[in-house]
C-alpha cells in the first residue's frame, strides 16, 4: 500500500460516504418532518451537515477498515487455522445480529411486535450478504465469510451511535452511508492493490 494507492482510497471513500449520507438525508427530508427544513438558508445549511455528516461516517469507516486488516492478520497469525478463524467469525456475525435486536428491543420497548425489533438485523443481513457473494465472484470463495463478517459486525459497530437512538430517521441516516462506504472498501480494495501504476 503506497501514499498514492491509499490517498485514492481515502477520497473515493469520502465521495461514497458524503453521496450516500446526502442522499439518505434528502429521502428523508421529504419523508420524516424531523430532516424538513422551510427557507433556502435553512436547507442549505441541512444539505451542508448530511455531507459533513457523510464526511465523518467515512472517515469512521476508513479507520474500522484498517483496523479489520490488522485484527484479521493478527487473529490469523494466532490461530492458524482458516477453518476455526470462519467458524469464530460466523459465530460473531450470529451474536452481532442477535445483540443488535435484543438490546434494541430491551432499550426501546413500545408495545411493537417482535418482529420490528428484527427488521434491522434482517436488512443488515441481506445487504451483507449481497454484497459478500459479489465480492466472492470478484475474488474468490473464500472471501465470502470475512467480507459478510466485515459488513455485518463493523457496520453495526460504527453505526453503534445511531444504533441508541430510538428514531428510525437517525438509524437510516447513519448506517446507510456506513454499508456504502464498507462495501466500497471491500470491492475497491484488491483493484488498488493490484494497480501497478500506483507501485
Amino acid at each position: 500500500m503506497t501514499i498514492r494507492k491509499w490517498t485514492y482510497l481515502f477520497w473515493t471513500t469520502l465521495v461514497w460516504g458524503m453521496g450516500a449520507a446526502l442522499a439518505t438525508g434528502l429521502v428523508l427530508a421529504t419523508t420524516d418532518t424531523q430532516f424538513t427544513f422551510i427557507g433556502a438558508s435553512q436547507v442549505g445549511y441541512n444539505v451542508f451537515t448530511m455531507v459533513l455528516g457523510g464526511a465523518i461516517i467515512s472517515m469512521v469507516c476508513q479507520m474500522g477498515f484498517f483496523s479489520y486488516l490488522i485484527i484479521r492478520m493478527i487473529a490469523l497469525g494466532i490461530i492458524r487455522s482458516k477453518r476455526v478463524w470462519d467458524l469464530l467469525q460466523i459465530f460473531l456475525i450470529v451474536l452481532t445480529l442477535y445483540e443488535t435486536a435484543s438490546l434494541r428491543y430491551l432499550n426501546f420497548t413500545e408495545g411493537l411486535p417482535l418482529f420490528r425489533y428484527f427488521m434491522l438485523p434482517l436488512v443488515v443481513l441481506v445487504v451483507s450478504t449481497i454484497i459478500a457473494i459479489w465480492k466472492m465472484k470478484l475474488t474468490n470463495g473464500n472471501a465470502f465469510i470475512p467480507a459478510l463478517f466485515f459488513m455485518i459486525v463493523a457496520s453495526i459497530l460504527e453505526a453503534e451511535p445511531a444504533l441508541k437512538l430510538d428514531q428510525w430517521a437517525s438509524t437510516l441516516f447513519m448506517i446507510v452511508p456506513v454499508m456504502c462506504c464498507n462495501a466500497w472498501q471491500l470491492m475497491i480494495l484488491p483493484k488498488v492493490l493490484a494497480d501497478k501504476r500506483s507501485a
